[in-house]
């Protein structure tokens, strides 16, 4: 008896011990829960985190015509609702990664006990609600430290629960979906989509769903753009195929056909030097930077262009700017060639008649700007090292029309290499509202960042003469149709403040002799553009330009004439604009308005405009520009070869009015064309302005800048849904200015006819 007694005190004991341990345990467990509840472990999420996680969402850049230009951000998100979510999509999700997704909330208490009974080796036993969690507001859980992951996955657990009694399932999922991380600088399921296969969520099919889903497991080993992973991709792909089938998702015979299909991207990365107007969304990021400053939250605190998800309606046509991106590399593709073959012929290529000393100027110039010098200097390199090191060859890859290339130079010798390049800034505009089409800076963002419209000025010639030619017709009541003698004219030492007498002659030293002031613009005719200043004085010329939306610091001084003055292409086309829009100035607008992520609007812009001349005055500079395309610098829009370069398919046959311009020693071509509802304007130059053609030739706006514009027009004018105008401009009612130049006009200058040498005149 006493031992059957003993043995029930022992048994009565265990039991005890059981109870007490398990009890304790679990007071234990309920109290570790209780804790990481109150934030003893570290910060949980309050209610209104979890109303709002911080998700980082990218700014959008959107054209005129709905397409996404590109983004600001800090990691490249972009939310989707579940109804954006493809149903193959949804369903691959919970069939591979959380089949009772539908049924738990937030735990899966069956998948835990398996997981613990396992150790994890029977697969593991995260929801797509604790991962949400994890991803949202909880960070790695890589921990070694066995206590510290155990901590971690308790507040992962509460926060799942926390976001189950938060949000609907549907909404956990579009969240969860747009918050991975899918690599390659794909930031959910959104940007991933476009950036992989190049389509929006809604249309991918049930194999591209599959492989998205395939690379949850791990992104960086199952990534579909890696070459050595294909085979890995493809099985991983099948696996999640095999999954939807179990789940009833998906039948036996559709996964046996879709698993025979390869996967096939359309990869489109993104990136700030990737896509279209690169340039542009470069000068509209540093004008966000300053639009932040004035436009407050609430709470006083700035928008942040990276994470707060802000969607930037701009005046670009995606349309448009294609086309101009084309046209451009078409022709400078072609010229680039003409130059490097011309450049082997000169001693300091790629920079004409200068010296070595002047030649290593310009290259120790560039080096001192250069990262590189830069880095070295920082590492406490001193001069002679650094000059040094710009000696050795290194591997590296270099931009050329035909795509980058792998190639092994010093330094020194790539800083030469891309001096050669021919660059560009190109914008276009309608002048009725001021609102920016096109705006191309350069011709590769990732190898040449200066922007060439907004931000670099280059000497524009001839297309100056406009101003010079409409502040003559203001002031002095002259017409397109008044003769005029094109012949020697000096300006005496002194008149208008010049240190020296100046006498301007044509290219070449010929003469016209009589002419009407349109032939004289259409010949873009120096000696006239002289006497016109002479007439009105520099500074009316200058408060012309100033009015016309030249804010560029312009010298008072007769050279103007001639157009030996600095203006960016956006203010040059701005002005010339006025000049289609009747004597109205509109400040060329790019962003029509800025919404804040929950479609709030936060501002609209209204464009600036003011009236600078009347409209008899702008239309007669409108007929004196056609004049220029009819029979003049810029005639070969009506058809033909561009010195021999290429032999261009446009005919057009509609009114154009334009000029071109070309700066001494070719180190500058323009050209700036108008039709009635578009306004485009090209400069092409190299870098250096020691590095250019050395003839005419191929160095005059006709030929560097003038076919960039007829490519880009081509293009537009067969895409009729852009409705780009080949109609005639608006002629005013009684205009008071004549224009009509089929009889003779007024004879504005006639000194010294006679005395001419009429055998000089190149008629």
């Amino acid at each position: 008896m006493a031992t059957k007694k003993k043995e029930n005190n022992d048994f009565s004991r265990y039991i005890k011990i059981f109870w007490k341990t398990f009890l304790f345990g679990l007071g234990f467990v309920v109290l570790l829960f209780l804790f990481a509840s109150w934030g003893f472990f570290g910060a949980m999420p309050t209610f209104e985190t979890l109303e709002n996680p911080d998700s980082n969402i990218a700014t959008e850049i959107m054209s005129s015509d709905g397409v996404v230009l590109g983004k600001f951000y800090a990691q490249n998100r972009l939310p989707v609702t579940f109804e954006d979510l493809p149903k193959d999509l949804v369903n691959a999700l919970v069939a591979t990664e959380d089949e009772r997704f539908y049924e738990h909330s937030g735990i899966d208490a069956r998948g835990t006990l398996r997981a613990i009974v396992m150790l994890g080796k029977g697969g593991g036993a995260s929801t797509i609600s604790q991962q949400l969690a994890k991803n949202l507001f909880h960070g790695s859980d890589g921990s070694k430290n066995i206590v510290l992951r155990i901590i971690q996955k308790i507040k992962e657990w509460i926060i799942a629960t926390r976001l189950e009694r938060q949000y609907t399932k549907k909404e956990i999922i579009a969240m969860y979906l747009n918050q991975v991380d899918f690599v390659n600088g794909a930031i959910g399921i959104r940007s991933a989509s476009k950036i992989y296969f190049n389509k929006e969520p809604k249309n991918l099919t049930t194999e591209e769903a599959a492989v998205f889903v395939g690379m949850l497991k791990n992104p960086s080993l199952y990534n579909p753009n890696r070459d050595t992973r294909k085979n890995l991709v493809l099985d991983r792909r099948n696996t999640v195929l095999g999954q939807m089938v179990r789940s009833g998702f998906l039948d036996e015979a559709k996964k046996e056909e879709l698993k025979s299909k390869p996967v096939v991207l359309d990869f489109k990365p993104e990136s700030h030097n990737e896509g279209i107007a690169t340039y542009f969304r470069e000068y509209l990021k540093v004008y966000m930077k300053d639009w932040v400053k004035n436009h407050k939250k609430e709470d006083g605190s700035e928008y942040d262009i990276y994470r707060d998800g802000l969607k930037i309606y701009t005046t670009i046509d995606s349309r448009m700017q294609k086309y101009a991106e084309e046209a451009v590399e078409e022709h400078l593709t072609i010229l680039q060639a003409k130059f490097f073959e011309l450049a082997k012929k000169e001693k300091n290529a790629p920079f004409i008649r200068i010296t070595d000393d002047e030649t290593e100027k310009i290259i120790k110039s560039a080096m001192k700007n250069s990262e590189r010098w830069r880095i070295l200097k920082e590492d406490g390199k001193s001069e002679a090292e650094i000059l040094k090191s710009f000696e050795v060859k290194a591997k590296m890859k270099i931009f050329t029309w035909k795509g980058e290339k792998d190639t092994i130079m010093t330094p020194r010798d790539s800083i030469r290499y891309y001096k050669h390049f021919l660059q560009t800034g190109m914008m276009a505009m309608e002048p009725q509202t001021g609102h920016v089409k096109v705006w191309v800076g350069g011709i590769n963002h990732k190898y040449f960042q200066y922007d060439h419209v907004g931000q670099g000025a280059r000497q524009v010639g001839s297309t100056f003469k406009p101003f010079v030619y409409s502040t003559a017709i203001e002031q002095l009541g002259m017409s397109p149709c008044d003769s005029i003698i094109d012949g020697p004219f000096t300006m005496p030492r002194g008149k208008w403040g010049i240190s020296k007498a100046w006498s301007p002659t044509n290219d070449g030293g010929n003469f016209k002799g009589m002419v009407t002031l349109k032939k004289a613009l259409a010949n873009s005719l120096n000696p006239v553009s002289a006497k016109l200043m002479d007439r009105v004085g520099p500074q009316a010329v200058v408060d012309m330009a100033r009015d016309l939306g030249v804010t560029t610091e312009i010298p008072v001084t007769p050279a103007i004439a001639l157009g030996a003055v600095d203006i960016t292409v956006k203010e040059m086309v701005g002005a010339f604009s006025t000049f289609a829009n009747q004597g109205v100035y509109i400040k060329p607008t790019f962003i029509t308005r800025i919404e804040d992520k929950n479609g709030v609007i936060l501002d609209q812009v209204i464009p600036q405009s003011k009236d600078v001349m009347n409209r008899d005055v702008a239309y007669a500079i409108i007929k004196l520009m056609e004049g220029v395309t009819e029979s003049g610098t810029g005639a070969r829009l009506r058809g033909g070869s561009v010195n021999g370069l290429t032999n261009y398919k446009y005919r057009f046959s509609n009114p154009i009015a334009g000029k071109t311009g070309t700066t001494q020693n070719n180190s500058d071509g323009w050209f700036i064309g108008t039709v009635p509802n578009l306004s485009a304007g090209i400069w092409v130059g190299n870098e250096d302005r020691a590095a250019h053609f050395r003839r005419t030739l191929y160095g005059q706006g006709a030929c560097m800048a003038l076919p960039i514009w007829g490519l880009f027009m081509d293009k537009c004018y067969k895409d009729k849904e852009l409705k780009i105008s080949k109609e005639a401009f608006e002629k005013p009612d009684k205009i008071s200015i004549r224009v009509d130049c089929s009889t003779a006009g007024t004879v504005i200058d006639s000194t010294d006819v006679e005395a001419v040498d009429m055998e000089e005149f190149d008629f």
